[in-house]
């Protein structure tokens, strides 16, 4: 098994699962996209991940790769029935490059907040053995606000309708960051677009205590990140 990997800055990489990864013996290969890396061909993957960045889905003009992994969004998606992982940006893409809308929050979700899901995603398999409601770190001002013809709402929050989402049987996004390992906020504060973020939403000088509560929280999101993990694995071996 080999796993394709998206990334837009090189601090958003697949976080913890690199560990799970590791563990099972499973190949990855990251395309640094903001880097002007190339996609490859699909051919000899069996999952795309597509991670997390700093800028927004219709930034094309700034951000001209974005046409081409949409491009290969849509062909793994929806020709070749590929399963697919998007987190934060990557979750925005899944919505944007399928025909879905993507914009502008009025407010920013930042900070350690609860996620919910809804009566498809308890019944969904991906996320088979996570509570109804649970904490999880957000860190982001655009959303999906209406999901893909097809999708299925699977989580939600108060600030933010659609948390996660799949899209046919095996595409899944999701929201808020999964990923997350102790260096997360620290790397990610130092980011000027999620600094002003974090700085607007939770006031100036927020940062350290954003990460002591993540650390708390850590374990938690760690055992949550193995089961979403450990199910999508599942989907991707059939």
């Amino acid at each position: 098994m080999r796993i394709l990997v998206f990334q837009h800055i090189a601090i958003e990489h697949p976080g913890i699962f690199r560990e799970f990864l590791a563990e099972d013996g499973i190949g990855w290969d990251a395309v640094e996209l903001d880097a002007g890396e190339a996609i490859p061909a699909l051919d000899g993957y069996d999952a795309l991940w597509v991670m997390g960045g700093p800028m927004d889905v219709w930034q094309e003009e700034t951000h001209p790769w974005l046409r081409a992994e949409k491009r290969a969004i849509r062909e793994a998606v929806l020709e070749r029935g590929m399963p697919y992982l998007g987190l934060c940006l990557g979750h925005q893409l899944l919505g944007d490059a399928l025909c879905g809308k993507v914009g502008p929050m009025a407010k920013s979700e930042v900070g350690i907040l609860d996620v919910e899901l809804t009566e498809g995603g308890a019944r969904d398999p991906f996320f088979a053995g996570l509570p109804h409601r649970f904490r999880a770190l957000q860190w982001h001002g655009a959303e999906v606000s209406a999901a893909p013809a097809g999708s299925i709402v699977l989580a939600e929050s108060p600030a933010c309708a659609i948390q996660a989402m799949r899209v046919g049987a095996r595409a899944y996004g999701v929201q808020y960051h999964v990923e997350i390992t102790a260096a997360t906020v620290p790397e990610w504060g130092a980011v000027p677009e999620y600094r002003c973020a974090l700085d607007q939403t939770l006031g100036p000088d927020a940062l350290a205590d954003f990460n002591r509560t993540a650390g708390e929280h850590m374990p938690d999101f760690n055992r949550n990140a193995r089961s979403l993990y450990e199910n999508f694995m599942a989907l991707v071996r059939g």
